[in-house]
Parts: structure tokens; sequence; C-alpha cells
């Protein structure tokens, strides 16, 4: 009993040092990008020795595939969450954007990686990784896109491209208190539904 018990407080010691590696790691590719920042100064924001890092993560690329996953995966969950309450076509791409506003700017540096770093500046494994990770998500936009009552003629494609690239926009210019996401995400829905409905 006391052996399992010891192995599940050091497997929540391991989580909790990983998740602060993550954390410590996003601020820094977020802030520095990732060829500016080192292994050493990712360590040094989770107060950690350099080499302690490589119990967790094999190198450094792999500390970014996984920001970038858990970042992805963030938002991800808040726009499912949001979806699912809303059943207009309209209504429910409003939540979709609405949710991926709130997500992308409470882990701002988890969202500035994901918005930021070009799968083909990486190796082929996580180009990979990362090209499937965001097709995925994609795909629910592109699933609420195909459900809008649109103008013959209308490309989905390049609504669903454009709306998803305004939104990461806000990275650089939202200020907290200044504006809402909410407010945000109902003016660049209303532009593309006026544009295109």
């Amino acid at each position: 009993m006391a052996v399992s018990s010891r192995k599940r407080e050091n497997s929540r010691g391991k989580d909790n040092r990983r998740a602060m590696i993550l954390d410590a790691a996003a601020e820094c590719f977020s802030r520095s990008g990732y060829e500016g920042t080192s292994v050493r100064d990712i360590a040094t924001a989770a107060g950690i020795l350099p080499g302690s890092m490589y119990y967790h993560f094999a190198s450094k690329e792999e500390v970014l595939g996984a920001v970038h996953d858990e970042g992805l995966s963030k938002v991800k969950g808040r726009v499912a969450e949001a979806i699912a309450r809303e059943n207009k076509p309209w209504a429910r791409l409003e939540a979709a954007c609405t949710a991926h506003l709130e997500a992308l700017h409470a882990a701002k540096e988890y969202g500035s990686v994901v918005a930021t770093e070009f799968p083909r500046r990486h190796s082929k494994k996580l180009r990979q990784r990362m090209v499937a990770a965001r097709d995925e998500y994609e795909n629910i936009f592109r699933e609420l896109i195909n459900d809008l009552p649109l103008a013959p003629g209308a490309s989905r494609k390049y609504i669903r491209l454009s709306l998803i690239g305004a939104m990461a926009w806000t990275l650089v210019w939202y200020k907290p208190g200044k504006d809402d996401v909410r407010k945000i995400a109902h003016e660049i829905v209303q532009l593309f539904r006026g544009g295109a409905a």
C-alpha cells in the first residue's frame, strides 16, 4: 500500500514538473521564439537544472511539440464545449470564435506558440505532428462553416482561413480591459456574415 502511494506521489510530482517545464517553455518561446530560446533558458525559467529537463523531454524540439499540443488542446476543449451549447449555424460559429479567443488569451504564451511557430521551420517528424494537430482543430471550423447558409459562390475555404487568421492576429493587438473578446468575436463573425450570407 505504501509503495503504491509513493508511486502515485512520484507520478504526480513528475507531472507537475513536466507542466512547469511546458509553462516555462511556452513563455520563453513566445518571448524569444524557438531559435532564440535555449534549453538553459527553459530550465532557468522552470527553476530546474538544464540536465533535469532531459528526464522529461528528449530534446528542445520535443518540448516545442508538447507546448504546441498543449496550446491547441486548451483551445480545442473550450471550443468543443461552446459549440455543444448552440444549435443555429451562425450562433455556433460565434460561440466557437468566442471560445477560441477566450482560450487563446487566457493562455497567451501557448497561443502565441501555436500561432507563430510554423511547421515548415522544424524537422519532418515535428512538422507532421504539428500539421496533423492543426488540421484536426481546423476541421472543427471547416464543419461549422460548411453548415452556414452562404450566398452561392461564397468560398467556404477562404472564409475559414481568413477567420482563423483574423483571430490569430488578435495576439498582436488585443489589450485586456480595452476590448471584450465576446464583442470581438461577434464583430468578426458579423463581418463575414454580412459579406457572405
